[in-house]
């Protein structure tokens, strides 16, 4: 009988690889349909990629937007179709700026600013994915989008035109578009030309899982030494352990008292994590107020 696989992976993204190439990977190395990610990585970007196995993909639609680390590097002199140097050059420009006026324009983007999505991006506008009107070569008018960068740092110059900075931003920030942004305001224009996320939320690159690692776990029949707990996912909510008693309703969808189970709840509409009476994550929980009293019901079960 095949062993059935629950909670998450991080994964190491190859350059090269989409998102969709790592789903298919991993749903032959665990042996199940049931796999799915919880943010694109571009096929240039490599990486962290949190990934979703068996019933742990029930949480894709209840994500709370994290934060993201990256590390990149910062082509100037140049501008292309895709942001990035795998698109058509634009056009190609010297450079002429001081090292201090770049360290200046990176470090001026600290902070909520405005962007607009690139035309080469997953990005959904009527139906339909802005790469695949780029491709046919159709640009539509795209609305800005607040962004918010907790921290941007030059970390080193390569050459005469290359630079390394790090990035950590809000969930939705794409970075090409930011460098692409730097260059503008350095009149010179800039592409990415490489780029590693190293950290999505609680995720992090030093916890992470090469492919070939994980197809020499599965030969090995270690794969479980590769997934975090479900819950992992929901790390940031409070959580709420339950008696034998309400757990049983809680899995049968009766709202649970908080005066009668006697718990202590946070305020109402905010979602915690549901324990039974063993210690075992089973649901995420929504509080909500029934007859003036508050309450926790389960939303999405995760054991069965």
């Amino acid at each position: 009988m095949t062993q059935e696989y629950s909670g998450v992976v991080i994964v190491d993204k190859p350059q090269g690889m989409t998102s969709h190439d790592v789903v298919g990977k991993l749903r032959r190395i665990f042996k199940t349909k049931k796999v799915g990610h919880t943010g694109t990585l571009d096929p240039m970007a490599t990486g962290v990629l949190p990934v979703l196995i068996g019933n742990a993909v029930k949480a894709s639609s209840f994500l709370v937007s994290d934060s993201k680390k990256y590390e990149a590097r910062m082509l100037l002199g140049i501008e292309t179709d895709t942001e990035d140097t795998s698109g058509k050059t634009l056009f190609e420009k010297e450079v002429i700026c001081s090292d201090d006026e770049v360290k200046h324009a990176v470090l001026s983007f600290l902070g909520e600013s405005e962007q607009t999505p690139p035309m080469y991006s997953a990005l959904k506008v009527g139906g339909q994915k802005l790469c695949d009107l780029a491709r046919q070569g159709i640009e539509i008018e795209r609305e800005a989008r607040k962004i918010f960068v907790d921290e941007i740092s030059v970390d080193e110059k390569i050459s005469s035109r290359e630079w390394k900075i790090s990035v950590s931003c809000s969930k939705g920030t794409y970075i090409r578009t930011l460098i692409s942004d730097i260059g503008k305001k350095l009149s010179c224009g800039a592409a990415m030309s490489a780029l590693k996320r190293t950290r999505s939320g609680n995720f992090c690159i030093e916890n992470s899982f090469s492919i070939e690692a994980l197809e020499k776990l599965a030969e090995e029949n270690e794969l479980e030494k590769a997934l975090i707990p479900t819950e992992s996912l929901f790390s940031s909510l409070d959580e709420v352990k339950l008696e034998k008693f309400y757990s049983r309703l809680a899995r049968n969808g009766q709202p649970i008292y908080s005066s009668r189970a006697k718990l202590s709840l946070p305020k109402i509409s905010e979602r915690v994590r549901l324990y039974d009476e063993n210690g075992v994550f089973f649901a995420l929980g929504e509080v909500v107020e029934i007859d003036g009293e508050k309450c926790v019901r389960s939303i999405k079960m995760f054991d069965i």
